[in-house]
């Protein structure tokens, strides 16, 4: 199943992008710098403020869990000093989720496209397997989410199953290949909301050409 990524569906929203793969629906939604209240305001940075809606019901532990990876994944990446004593939010509303799913890159791929970085999931079961449907993540021995920045960092490393250090490495290998531009100097791909056309890319690639194509039609205007 390809992935489908739409930058900026809220307009009032400061920054906005959905996210749809493999039976996950996600969309996401920034806003700030806000002004904060005086408990959660930090002297020196922006408090971040991550907010995850199950697509039914009530949130729980998972949703918390989550919220917590998310806000450690972005706080790393957002520029946070350059704003103190300032509120940032993210509310990611998952509309589709596969049943009995343990997958949880949805929402973080739709956070990371609104704020920008890449991100992937890999799963372990005699072999592995980059972007797994949830039938598979069912019936993995082992899965593994990992997010780089666009520097080469890894900012997210959350694995459960049963693993050994030579199927990490491996899984590293691989999410770094199907992630990262190896070649940083080869151009990036154009793309605008749909990857089908560019499986072979990177993400960061993907990514790259979905921003560039939004900022394109952005100042179309200036050009004419």
């Amino acid at each position: 199943m390809t992935e489908d990524v739409t930058l900026s569906p809220l307009g009032r929203a400061d920054g906005s992008a959905s996210y749809a793969n493999n039976g996950y629906s996600v969309i996401a939604a920034v806003n700030g710098p806000v002004e904060v209240q005086r408990r959660d305001e930090i002297p020196e940075e922006s408090a971040i403020d991550v907010v995850l809606r199950p697509a039914s019901g009530v949130g729980g532990v998972r949703e918390r869990h989550l919220e917590s990876v998310i806000e450690k994944t972005l706080r790393q990446v957002i520029l946070v000093s350059a704003h103190p004593r300032t509120l940032i939010q993210i509310t990611l509303q998952v509309i589709a989720s596969p049943d009995d799913s343990k997958a949880s890159n949805g929402p973080h791929q739709s956070a990371s496209v609104s704020i920008s970085q890449e991100g992937a999931t890999l799963s372990w079961s005699g072999e592995l397997i980059f972007d797994p449907a949830a039938r598979i993540v069912e019936k993995a021995a082992s899965l593994h989410v990992l997010a780089f920045s666009s520097l080469g960092d890894i900012l997210v490393a959350e694995s459960e199953g049963t693993f050994d250090m030579d199927i990490w490495d491996q899984v590293y290998a691989m999410a770094e290949k199907h992630c990262r531009t190896l070649d940083p100097g080869a151009p990036a791909r154009m793309a605008d909301v749909d990857m089908e056309s560019s499986k072979s890319a990177s993400l960061e690639d993907s990514l790259k050409g979905i921003i560039e194509g939004k900022v394109a039609r952005e100042y179309r205007w200036k050009e004419s």
